[in-house]
């Protein structure tokens, strides 16, 4: 609408509403604000899977919706047109997911991944599960823009991964079989109402990953050189004992004729094993990474030992593009005509520096690197439609913006302004726009614009409403703050305040430290696990994030400090900014705790060794013990380089930056989270601290979570951490007498009358410019 026709509404708005009240109808009032809650965390609800139709008028998403009482999330399919007018649901499976919607190349339907048919018991599907893990769960749908019943389309007997279509309409190709022994099958568009799919592949081992090439006549996918079927046979017969750091066999790149059926095998060879691969739009080029066959290289941290590598399909020659030993670079991204590619990697292939862009034709010459004087990362993102530019997303400062690079001249541009945080994607077949935006008062949601006008916030169209019910919760009020540390340096941090903050009176502070370290906390809408300020807020707190020394956003020197001197300088600058709000008068010096998790942990860990301001530390998957932890953790490298070198070499440096080393200056009262089989932060290091404490008779209690990951995996667990960490700071910074009580939580399992509001009603509105 024109500012005219929205001033015309709302003249008949009030209007409408002065006869309702002199006809004595009552109009019905905005509810309340209320404050956010644990539960308002748990059931944020995430938009995902975003696919533009052919003829960029629609958009096909993934809503998913946390079901407290089920434990789980479920996910539906929502359609949005692209100009904001409207957005509706059109799944209905109630304990059941539709995953990876995927267009039609005419636009007439799309296809989606569903275990709405799967039988009672099995496994719940997944994301992932429809990328490729079978399981017996997910079968492909199709279903029409305009709505009806989605048509069952394939019966898989062990479930479908991933699936495409071809890029000339002619074919839907999928995934099937079993993880260990996935093949293609593939359907004829034409045909699919009238025959079942057929199967394309009978490699000799599984197929692993695949595409079809753009000129839509060959499939290249990876496959395993061999199966070792013994070691298969004995975990079938429970034989399940983990081998450390496995050996397994190389991956190789294989390209199957559709026209042919003939297999070809594009690379062999132990030298290395083919992790991911890109193809270039006129199909001619390959581009791929070449991992190394070394058993203790090939986990984690495989793209650091990984190199790229070049294949000219129709000679079948490879070329060996980079030699970087332990430096990671991006994939191979090709320009719109093919005639030059790029990559993003460390600058002049240093480890831990800023990322540069390298372009060179793919016939050859020398790479040109880009983004010389930008003190960020410089990354590719997607190039411009003449192949001058590549545009990226990247972090400054507390938010996140759009910027460019010029190939012809190098400098690095930032397009965008925003106070908060975006991702500018664009769809390569359509070129549709589409911008994934967050900042204090907004949760994520999609958003369309042309490219030309990001930069202009009000022409943004929002094509999706992820969590209406923000909008009824009251909020404490977000900014981005900036202090001076001891050196001199600006730190800046981003500061929560108390809901009905009232200038001049001093209230509780929580200092919420994020992980990494080599992060940073950003406006955007803080309802996580992790930290759910506006909760604390609610409550009364002031919240600050700081983004201390070895935070990314803030430039190659400010990221890199703390090698060699991991904690004392972005200790003192938590601190400083502690300081800062308390010279303030805003924060009570007597009421104040700390929390964070992994990185966050570690330095609530060393503010528990090394001051007794606060009054409550929660410390979650923290290290305690820099010696065992290296051996511990599933990843070195970067441990390496915070404390230059490796701990056999420097048992005392090592030491001297274990906050067990001082655990006898611990005085506060100390709540410990950790995941059971974390690998990040191993458990071990969480028991240290705990004993000590125990030893010393500082109150402490211990919280460990079933799971194999370096967060909570599951929303029960998310709920115990967040309601018992909270009552721990209650008691001890409010002098509360209880700190946590299980029947609560119990509670909010028993009463089925209480259901918290439904975020997402079918919506068909007016087009919607913020």
């Amino acid at each position: 609408m024109n500012q005219k026709q929205i001033r015309a509404r709302i003249v008949l708005l009030v209007v409408a509403c002065c006869i309702l009240v002199s006809a004595g109808i009552q109009v019905p009032a905005q509810p309340a604000k209320r404050p956010m809650t644990f539960m308002d965390v748990i059931e944020m609800r995430n938009v995902g899977s975003p696919a533009v139709s052919p003829d960029a008028r629609w958009l096909v998403y993934t809503l998913s919706s946390p079901v407290w009482k089920a434990g789980k999330s479920q996910t539906d399919i929502w359609l949005a047109s692209m100009d904001g007018a409207v957005n509706k649901q059109m799944t209905f499976t109630k304990d059941k997911n539709e995953i990876n919607p995927h267009w039609s190349r005419d636009g007439k339907f799309f296809v989606f991944a569903s275990d709405r048919d799967a039988p009672a018991g099995a496994a719940p599907a997944s994301a992932a599960a429809g990328e490729g893990a079978g399981g017996g769960r997910n079968q492909l749908y199709r279903m029409h823009p305009d709505g009806g019943e989605a048509e069952k389309i394939t019966d898989a007997k062990d479930g479908v991964g991933a699936f495409a279509f071809s890029k000339d309409g002619k074919w839907l190709a999928f995934s099937a079989g079993k993880p260990d022994e996935q093949q293609i099958w593939i359907f004829s568009t034409e045909n699919i109402d009238l025959v079942k799919a057929k199967p394309l592949t009978k490699h000799a081992t599984p197929i692993t990953s695949w595409r079809f090439s753009p000129d839509s006549k060959t499939i290249y996918f990876l496959s395993p050189d061999s199966v070792d079927k013994a070691d298969k046979d004995r975990k079938e017969k429970k034989f399940t004992v983990k081998i450390r750091d496995e050996q397994t066999p190389a991956s190789h790149l294989w390209a199957l004729d559709l026209e042919t059926k003939q297999e070809k095998r594009l690379t062999s060879g132990t030298e290395y094993t083919v992790t991911e691969f890109t193809i270039s739009k006129d199909s001619k080029w390959i581009g791929f990474h070449g991992g190394s066959m070394n058993r203790y290289e090939k986990s984690t941290e495989a793209r650091d030992y990984a190199d790229l590598y070049l294949l000219d399909v129709s000679t079948g020659k490879i070329e060996r593009l980079t030699k970087n030993e332990d430096i990671a670079e991006s994939p191979l991204s090709f320009s719109p005509d093919s005639s030059s590619m790029a990559f993003s990697a460390a600058d002049d292939f240093k480890y831990f520096h800023n990322n540069r862009v390298y372009v060179r034709p793919v016939a050859g010459g020398t790479w040109k690197k880009l983004g010389d004087g930008f003190d960020a990362d410089a990354s590719v993102g997607f190039w411009s439609k003449d192949g001058k530019s590549i545009y990226f997303n990247e972090g400054m400062g507390a938010t996140s913006q759009f910027l460019s690079v010029s190939l012809e001249s190098g400098p690095v541009t930032q397009l965008t302004q925003v106070k908060g945080v975006l991702n500018v994607t664009e769809d390569e077949d359509t070129g549709a726009i589409l911008v994934n935006y967050s900042d204090p008062t907004s949760p994520s949601n999609l958003y369309s614009v042309s490219l030309a006008a990001i930069p202009d916030r009000s022409a943004w169209k929002r094509l999706t409403d992820s969590n209406p019910q923000v909008a009824n919760l009251l909020l404490g009020e977000t900014e981005a703050i900036r202090w001076k540390s001891t050196d001199g340096a600006l730190v800046e941090g981003v500061l929560v305040k108390p809901v009905g903050y009232e200038k001049g009176k001093r209230y509780p502070l929580i200092v919420q430290i994020h992980g990494g370290p080599a992060g940073a906390d950003l406006l955007s809408f803080n309802g996580r696990w992790v930290n759910y300020s506006h909760v604390y807020a609610a409550s009364g707190y002031f919240c600050l994030m700081p983004n201390y020394r070895g935070s990314t956003n803030y430039g190659e020197k400010f990221k890199m400090e703390i090698s060699g001197d991991y904690f004392r300088q972005a200790f003192d600058d938590i601190m400083t900014g502690v300081d800062n709000l308390i010279k303030l008068g805003m924060v009570d010096e007597n009421k104040m705790g700390v929390m964070g998790w992994s990185a966050g942990g570690h330095w609530s860990n060393w503010t528990l060794t090394h001051t007794n301001r606060f009054k409550a530390i929660s410390s979650g998957a923290g290290a305690m013990n820099w010696i065992s932890m290296y051996a511990e953790t599933d990843i070195q490298r970067n441990r390496e380089f915070y404390f230059q070198g490796k701990p056999y070499d420097r048992f005392e440096h090592y030491w001297d930056v274990s906050p067990l080393k001082y655990i006898k200056n611990a005085k506060t009262p100390t709540l410990i989270h950790v995941v059971e089989g974390d690998p990040r932060v191993p458990r071990p290091q969480s028991e240290e601290l705990h004993m000590a404490l125990k030893k010393l008779g500082v109150p402490t209690e211990f919280m460990v979570y079933p799971g194999s990951t370096h967060g909570i995996p599951d929303m029960r667990n998310q709920m115990v951490k967040m309601v018992s960490e909270f009552g721990w700071f209650e008691k001890w910074i409010k002098g509360k007498d209880t700190w946590f009580d299980w029947k609560t939580l119990n509670d909010t399992l028993k009463d089925d009358s209480k259901k918290s509001e439904k975020p997402g009603e079918e919506r068909e509105a007016e087009p919607k410019s913020n």
